[in-house]
């Protein structure tokens, strides 16, 4: 009987690892989808289960697919892809706008009222349909997620008018968070700004931003919200933005609130003060100088003044000096005439009477 040597365990385990640990190509879908604005890697989940993304004209029916530049995506039957630099926008949503991409009752969308001439963008977060302010937009789904997080640990700062009366011992009340859905929240800051009649104005910050929160958070002490601003998200301001208008956030900006979070790339050709934004190489020492201008001689060099003239005949070079140091010597004796005569004491000539 001939018996066949058995490969050795060490060499099976090496084979196995280097099959595992070959790398694949192409990124998950979900990502993809997410870099490019269509949605969050949660809300791309959601968008494959429902059947409304292809590839190649194919349906996907699971999340776990990756795809490569080469690859088509749709969404909705429209061709999306192609990677762009990350970008913010600042919008001040006037009421009586849905934060929504669609709806199936009709009613007026934000995404529907943007000025033209922008790309495809989310929101990050939302805000009611009566609710006002600042509302951020981003092209990039994987920010939009990481800002809505609340371990980001960004505020949200909103001025509430309410209908009732209140003081700010019942306001601190909410600093112990309330319940929402059976959840309890964080820490409610409510500060009272003013009392206005039967309504009264509110500063609250919160860290979290579910579903109604503050709405619901002064409800529990008897108030009746009926006018909410944002006026602030993270280090983001409204300030001064006007109703409905947009404003992009500066690259430099982006990258620097937000670029621990996700890679910003700067803008292509970056400009600033009228130069391309090129990295300084320092000046070049007075061996590089000597070295420079051994090579290009003496007859390649600039020279000053003008073409023709008697600066450049080096015999009537001399008369000139003189006539220089004469000037300087003319304006130096002004000097000290006006100085009392060099010694360092100003005379005022209009205060000076006439002697007798």
């Amino acid at each position: 009987m001939t018996y066949k040597k058995k490969p050795h365990k060490e060499k099976l385990q090496k084979t196995n690892l280097q099959s595992n640990s070959a790398p694949s190509e192409g990124e998950r879908i979900a990502k993809v989808l997410a870099r490019i604005g269509i949605a969050s890697r949660r809300d791309a989940e959601k968008l494959i289960e429902a059947g409304r993304i292809k590839v190649n004209g194919k349906r996907l029916d699971t999340p776990a697919f990756k795809v490569t530049s080469k690859d088509k995506i749709e969404f909705d039957g429209e061709i999306v892809g192609g990677k762009s630099r990350t970008r913010l926008w600042r919008y001040h949503k006037p009421s009586g706008l849905l934060t929504s991409h669609k709806d199936p009752q009709g009613r007026p969308t934000v995404f529907d009222n943007l000025p033209k001439g922008l790309p495809r963008v989310i929101s990050v977060g939302r805000l009611d349909m009566t609710s006002e302010g600042l509302l951020l937009l981003t092209n990039n789904g994987e920010l939009a997620r990481q800002l809505e997080l609340p371990a980001t640990g960004w505020s949200r700062r909103y001025r509430a008018r309410a209908y009732g009366h209140v003081t700010q011992n019942r306001l601190d009340t909410l600093k112990k968070g309330i319940m929402i859905d059976g959840v309890k929240t964080g820490p409610i800051i409510a500060e009272l700004a003013r009392q206005q009649g039967d309504n009264c104005w509110i500063n609250v910050t919160i860290h979290e931003g579910k579903n109604r929160e503050v709405r619901r958070a002064l409800d529990t002490i008897g108030l009746r919200v009926n006018r909410l601003i944002r006026v602030s998200y993270g280090p983001f301001q409204l300030l001064d933005l006007g109703s409905g208008e947009v404003e992009e956030v500066k690259n430099k900006t982006l990258r620097d609130q937000v670029g621990h979070l996700v890679e910003i790339e700067p803008p292509k050709n970056e400009i600033k003060g009228g130069r391309k934004n090129t990295p300084y190489q320092g000046r070049p020492s007075a061996k590089k100088k000597s070295k420079a201008s051994q090579r290009s001689g003496s007859k390649d060099r600039p020279q000053r003044g003008k073409s023709q003239g008697k600066s450049q005949d080096k015999s009537q070079g001399k008369p000139q000096e003189k006539n220089q140091r004469k000037a300087q010597d003319k304006k130096s004796q002004n000097r000290n005439a006006a100085y009392g005569g060099g010694s360092g004491r100003k005379i005022n000539f209009k205060s000076r009477g006439k002697r007798k």
